[in-house]
């Protein structure tokens, strides 16, 4: 980097990323960005979202225009203090070479995407991050897949090994269910975790996922080091069956935008390639009756059928439970449930999907989680 000047550039969000097209600036040049300041908003083929600023500094240049596609790693803007003269903005603009989506010899070199085999179910999986160290496991909610911590599984894999799997009946796993309650699925990532010899784990889980994660700390309590609980559910009774039922029986885009955006805080953040992928899931052979099963059995009429959550007091795990103010899916009255000594964070202006709408902010409370 040139003495004084920090390049603002194309995030990489998620593991099969490689480019996205700017939207909108949010700032104007000459105006001093601090931290986490959002400064342009991109959109991607998951997802449109706000650039943050990891650098403070004063935006000298813009270099992407609205509408233009750019690769991963792209420059799109410049920071540079006042002694930095606008002849070496310029000449740092001209030099600007993009790297190769192939460089290096990092993390982002590994295949996005593996698969195993447990109880003869084929299951997808991602593992990012540092060989050594305790793992930190990500668990997806219902419906969902690992590509719902697409803003969080390279910023935790810079403080540790990361796993982050499609549960059975999700993503690209298996079309089949080892179970429909919390215990099955929580024995099945237990067998998961054996399949890859890990032993221990910091789990992250989100909505359903934190449910499975909290029966996993009960019934496994040594393979649980720490639990994060994202929007959980399994610490209270209500949830939001219109949502669960909706999401289950809606079998076209009119149908199921309308509920992915109750997901959201900003409705804005469905993008059209996120109701195809949803849909796309949806219509594989299987996949309905599946989920009206796991939906019943676990969320009928709007109850929670199990409550694991309430129990981890217990285990004397650390917890750390996060959640959006405006959840619309699991209600956010819930956090007052959380285990005494847990660490709790609700965040105004976000919805179900926090990690996605608040993604630094719950990074660094997880970084910190896991981190001890």
């Amino acid at each position: 980097m040139a003495q004084g000047i920090t390049p603002i550039v194309m995030p990489k969000w998620g593991l099969s990323m490689q480019e996205g097209t700017v939207m909108s600036w949010l700032v104007e040049e000459g105006t001093e960005i601090t931290v986490g300041m959002p400064i342009l908003e991109v959109e991607t083929d998951k997802i449109a979202n706000a650039v943050e600023a990891a650098d403070p500094g004063v935006l000298r240049r813009k270099v992407a225009q609205v509408g233009e596609l750019l690769p991963v790693k792209a420059l799109l803007g410049v920071m540079a203090d006042a002694s930095v003269s606008d002849a070496d903005v310029d000449a740092y603009i001209a030099a600007y070479e993009t790297p190769s989506a192939d460089a290096g010899e990092d993390a982002d070199a590994a295949p996005a995407y593996l698969w195993t085999e447990v109880d003869g179910l084929r299951v997808r999986y991602a593992r990012r991050g540092a060989a050594s160290g305790t793992p930190v496991l990500f668990i997806h909610g219902y419906g969902g897949d690992l590509d719902n911590w697409l803003f969080n599984i390279d910023a935790l894999a810079e403080a540790a090994p990361v796993i982050a799997l499609d549960l059975p009946g999700h993503g690209q796993s298996a079309v089949q269910l080892p179970g429909t309650s919390l215990g099955a699925l929580a024995d099945f990532v237990a067998r998961f975790l054996d399949q890859l010899d890990v032993e221990q784990v910091h789990v992250v889980g989100h909505s359903m996922g934190g449910a499975i994660a909290s029966q996993l700390a009960l019934a496994h309590p040594l393979r649980v080091a720490s639990l994060a609980l994202i929007a959980p559910a399994g610490l209270g009774e209500d949830i939001n069956a219109g949502y669960t039922e909706g999401f289950a029986k809606a079998a076209s885009r009119r149908e199921l935008k309308p509920v992915l955006e109750q997901l959201f805080n900003d409705p804005a953040l469905v993008s059209r390639q996120m109701v195809d992928d949803v849909l796309k899931y949806k219509r594989l052979d299987g996949v309905e009756p599946l989920l009206l099963s796991l939906g019943q059995a676990l969320f009928g009429d709007g109850r929670q059928a199990e409550r694991p959550g309430l129990e981890l007091a217990s285990t004397g795990k650390p917890v750390l439970v996060v959640w959006g103010a405006e959840d619309r899916v699991v209600p956010a009255a819930h956090i007052t449930n959380a285990p005494p000594g847990a660490t709790v964070e609700r965040f105004e202006g976000a919805g179900h999907m926090v990690q996605m709408e608040r993604a630094s902010d719950v990074n660094r409370l997880l970084r910190r989680h896991v981190g001890g």
